[in-house]
């Protein structure tokens, strides 16, 4: 695969996504997918993933039924057991809704913060539209130093606010790390974001705060789903957010770059 491959047509990247696992029959099981959809029912704030969902999401069959919706995941309440899908198709029209916002950002100038709770996989993503922003008058969001937040600090490398601890970068579903953003932004006087572009707790919290959000959600994260549902978040992707190999994702970022008419860096 290139470095920087050309963006696919929609028929190449649902293929590439299929054949990599990102979306199609995907490594998630489904058992673990219905297990977060009860908890999250049940009240669990740590799948709220940083939202606000009170008890309107209290039944589990409502939250399997906007995950079939929006992600693509098997319908049947009595598929109980062993694999579970993202659809593709729906991949691909949320990455053309996220394109559309990005063409009118970077047609704003707006200021736009990036985080990940997935370092792994997704920082390469993250960092390539930040750097496209960039070139497009965007303002990339500077986040201040000094920040705690679950036993750690918050980082930001290569565009991207990360999460470290023990000189390590985490993988966290947690709100604290945008929180502690969010509320450092504004001690210091400094604007809050126009856009945040994010995954997990990073993009709920940032949505719940009322800033315009484009998130990322494997099948197993029902919440972004939700808050896409009921209008929080602007875009919510579904993807299997930590495939084998993170260079998998170079061709979805190629063709989200293209669609929004911005040039890679």
């Amino acid at each position: 695969m290139p470095i920087t491959p050309a963006a696919p047509t929609r028929a190449e990247l649902i293929e590439h996504l299929v054949r990599t696992r990102i979306a199609g029959d995907v490594a998630t099981p489904r058992e673990n997918n219905l297990d977060h959809y009860r908890r999250l029912a049940n009240g669990d704030r740590h799948y709220w993933l940083g939202l606000e969902l009170g008890e309107r999401w209290a039944d589990e069959q409502d939250v399997l039924a906007v995950m079939a919706e929006r992600c693509g995941v098997v319908d049947d309440p009595e598929h109980r057991h062993g694999q579970d899908t993202i659809d593709p198709e729906l991949t691909v029209a949320a990455l053309d809704r996220a394109a559309a916002q990005l063409r009118k950002s970077a047609e704003a100038g707006h200021r736009v913060l990036f985080a990940t709770g997935h370092p792994g996989a997704l920082i390469d993503l993250h960092s390539r539209v930040a750097n496209a922003l960039r070139l497009a008058g965007c303002e990339i969001v500077r986040v201040p130093l000094g920040l705690i937040a679950d036993q750690g600090v918050v980082v930001q490398l290569a565009d991207i606010a990360m999460h470290e601890r023990g000189a390590s970068l985490w993988h966290t579903h947690s709100p604290e790390p945008m929180t502690a953003i969010l509320d450092a932004l504004q001690r210091e006087g400094e604007p809050l974001p126009d856009l945040v572009f994010a995954d997990h707790g990073w993009a709920g919290c940032a949505a719940q705060r009322g800033i315009l959000t484009i998130g990322f959600a494997d099948c197993n994260d029902p919440a972004l789903f939700i808050g896409e549902a009921e209008g929080t978040l602007a875009v919510t992707v579904p993807l299997d957010d930590h495939v084998v190999n993170p260079r998998y994702y170079e061709p979805m970022t190629a063709y989200l770059l293209d669609a929004a008419g911005l040039t890679p860096a």
